[in-house]
């Protein structure tokens, strides 16, 4: 019986381990009219991208989403890259941060002409400061890429939300039910109420 149990306590600590770690959201709980966490992280070029550099220049839109390639997460970029005119018409500059890595990013950006910044949270220390829930561990998606089968493997995958920062730092909006295809135009409804 002795060994019954720990064979189940084994099994049970090998499960969890291979279904990665999830970390609790209560290293932040940014509300609206709280200053925007300063944060920094590796853009799809592989160049540091610094929000001490953008936020109070502009209205900043940081998503955060799970993985790119897979439907709703295609849907949210290309929604963002189709009214990215609107939205740089309205000073608003767009960053889509997600678990994978650079080179992932790059190749996603390249496949759907996306006209806005992907920033690679590998480890998830970026969604912990905005308080998104994020499960450690890694994970590998099979995806097919200009007619060719590819895997990306991704450490950090993070719950979609979005935040709209105002020009002054603070977080205007915080939207942690997303619906993926519809946030470029809810994001554009919260700056109409901005201006």
């Amino acid at each position: 019986m002795k060994m019954m149990k720990k064979i189940s306590s084994c099994l049970m600590t090998a499960l969890a381990l291979s279904l990665g770690t999830v970390r609790a959201a209560d290293a932040a709980d940014l509300k609206v009219g709280d200053a925007a966490p300063t944060f920094h992280a590796k853009d799809d070029t592989g160049a540091d991208w610094k929000s001490a550099d953008h936020i109070g220049k502009k209205i900043v839109v940081v998503y955060f989403y799970p993985a790119d390639f897979t439907g709703g997460c295609t849907k949210q970029a290309c929604g963002f890259r189709d009214d990215m005119a609107k939205l740089a018409g309205k000073d608003v500059e767009v960053v889509g941060v997600s678990g994978d890595s650079v080179e992932t990013h790059q190749k996603f950006k390249k496949h759907h002409e996306l006209n806005f910044a992907l920033l690679a949270d590998a480890d998830g220390k970026v969604a912990e400061k905005f308080g998104v829930p994020v499960t450690v561990g890694e994970a590998t998606a099979k995806v097919k890429v200009d007619d060719k089968d590819e895997a990306f493997v991704r450490t950090a995958t993070i719950k979609r939300w979005t935040f709209v920062i105002d020009k002054n730092g603070k977080i205007a909006s915080k939207d942690t039910e997303v619906k993926a295809a519809d946030d470029s135009k809810a994001i554009l409804q919260v700056i109409e109420k901005l201006k």
